[in-house]
């Protein structure tokens, strides 16, 4: 596995998808995209698969590192991501193979070792991952290693500077992909932040009269980008 994956991979699993609030969804989906939608029952099932994997951490002594209450939108980033990704795979052409999932998914399950837990239990207190949705994460890691290749030529850098650049070029082109996918969330489960490409709990009605009302403050500029900065 890249190491530049890897420590994109960290921050992904260690960390830790703009709406328009008012469109019309279709009937029962969690989200609507250019490549379908993600139905609130299939959120709700993977919601309940998070939630059973959390139990059993906890009963092997593994907390979440993620923030409890919210994992509907943690659950729905995910799917949403899977989406993303297959959109950028799609813009420059990438294909991967069952042999590129397979590694990436080796690499998991050494990190996971390395930590003295199951690869179910470290993706799920770790990234807050269901562990259903493994396959799918070995495939996002798969295309994000491809996509890196491509950018850099395969010199895998390893001066921070350089690292970060490749890091901000993966991100432009993930905006770019999450853009075009016109990213529509329903409003009960949150809205899309275009800056932290996650879903985050949307503002209730009053509060956002409230902030229109009050005067700008320093945490304005923390607010969700509703629009993609790319």
């Amino acid at each position: 596995m890249r190491r530049t994956s890897m420590q994109l991979a960290a921050a992904v699993l260690a960390g830790g998808l703009a709406v328009s609030a008012c469109g019309s969804l279709q009937l029962g989906a969690a989200a609507v995209t250019g490549q379908g939608r993600i139905t609130s029952s299939a959120l709700t099932n993977q919601v309940a698969n998070l939630s059973s994997a959390y139990r059993a951490d906890k009963h092997k002594g593994v907390n979440p590192q993620r923030p409890r209450g919210q994992e509907p939108q943690q659950v729905l980033t995910w799917l949403l991501t899977f989406k993303i990704f297959d959109k950028l795979a799609q813009l420059h052409g990438i294909n991967v193979s069952s042999t590129q999932v397979q590694h990436q998914l080796a690499g998991l399950e050494a990190q996971a070792a390395q930590e003295k837990v199951s690869t179910a239990t470290y993706v799920s207190a770790a990234g807050a991952v269901p562990p259903d949705l493994v396959p799918q994460i070995g495939r996002y890691f798969a295309i994000l290693s491809a996509f890196e290749s491509r950018l850099d030529g395969g010199k895998q850098p390893s001066a921070t500077a350089a690292q970060a650049a490749l890091q901000a070029r993966v991100a432009h082109a993930q905006c770019l992909a999450a853009k075009s996918l016109s990213i529509n969330v329903n409003p009960q489960y949150g809205e899309y932040d275009y800056s932290t490409f996650s879903v985050v709990p949307g503002q209730s009605k009053l509060a956002a009269e409230s902030t229109l009302s009050a005067k700008p403050s320093a945490s304005a500029s923390a607010k969700p980008r509703l629009t993609p900065p790319c």
